[in-house]
C-alpha cells in the first residue's frame, strides 16, 4: 500500500481523512501519569486542559490513567509492535513524544487492553503481561477491548471491576494461551461478527 499525496498520517497510523475516531495518549514531561483518551472527532488545536477537567465525569473520553513508571515499561514494546504492523502496510512509523500522541482507532484499542491489565498490577508482573499481550492476535485484542469497554471503559469508574479486573489476572498471572481462566476468547468464526469489515480490520488484522 502506497501513501497518496493527500493522505495525512499522524502518530501511529491515524488518518483523519479515513475516520476521525481515534485514540490519544497524553504524556507530560515529569508527570506522574499518562492519560489515554478515546476521541470521536479530530481537533488540530486540542489541549489537555480542554479534556482534563472532565476526566472524573461520567461522559469523560478518558479511558485510562496509567502511572508514568508503568508507561515507561510498556511504551517501547507498544511502539515496536505498532511500527512493525505499520511498516507491513506501507505506513510511516510513529514515535512517542511529550504532548498528544495520536493512534489509529484499532491500535488504540489494543493499547488499552495492555494498559488496563497493568494499571493496578504489581510492576514485577508487567513483563509477563507484555509477553501475553504480544502473544495475542490483533483480533483477540480487539475482542477483549470490546468486552471490557462495554461495561468498564471509564478511566476512573471502571477500575478494578469486571472485565478490567479479569484482564489483569489473565495477562499478569497466566502464560499466554488462547483460553484463559476468567476470559474466554471468541472462536475465530465469531470474530467477523464483532468487527466491521473495513480497511482498518484488513490493514491491522492478523499477523
Amino acid at each position: 500500500m502506497k501513501l497518496s499525496s493527500k493522505q495525512k498520517i499522524l502518530g501511529f497510523g491515524f488518518d483523519p481523512g479515513e475516520s476521525e475516531h481515534h485514540y490519544a495518549v497524553y504524556i507530560k514531561q515529569g508527570g506522574k501519569e499518562v492519560v489515554m483518551f478515546e476521541l470521536m472527532e479530530y481537533n488540530e488545536k486540542l489541549t489537555y486542559e480542554a479534556l482534563a477537567y472532565r476526566i472524573a465525569s461520567a461522559v469523560s473520553p478518558a479511558r485510562c490513567l496509567l502511572p508514568a513508571v508503568k508507561w515507561e515499561m510498556i511504551k517501547d514494546p507498544l511502539r515496536a509492535e505498532f511500527n512493525r504492523r505499520l511498516k507491513e502496510t506501507g505506513l510511516p512509523s510513529g514515535q512517542w513524544k511529550n504532548g498528544f500522541n495520536l493512534l489509529h482507532r484499532m491500535l488504540g484499542k489494543e493499547m488499552l487492553v495492555l494498559a488496563w491489565a497493568i494499571e493496578d498490577a504489581d510492576p514485577g508482573t508487567i513483563p509477563l503481561a507484555i509477553q501475553n499481550w504480544l502473544g495475542l492476535r490483533p483480533e483477540e485484542r480487539w475482542w477483549l477491548f470490546t468486552m471490557t469497554n462495554a461495561a468498564t471503559g471509564h478511566a476512573l469508574n471502571g477500575k478494578g471491576k469486571g472485565w478490567r479486573k479479569a484482564l489483569r489476572f489473565a495477562l499478569t498471572e497466566n502464560p499466554a494461551t488462547v483460553d484463559r481462566p476468567g476470559i474466554t476468547l471468541s472462536p475465530d468464526n465469531d470474530l467477523p461478527r464483532l468487527f466491521e469489515e473495513d480497511e482498518s480490520t484488513k490493514k491491522f488484522g492478523s499477523r
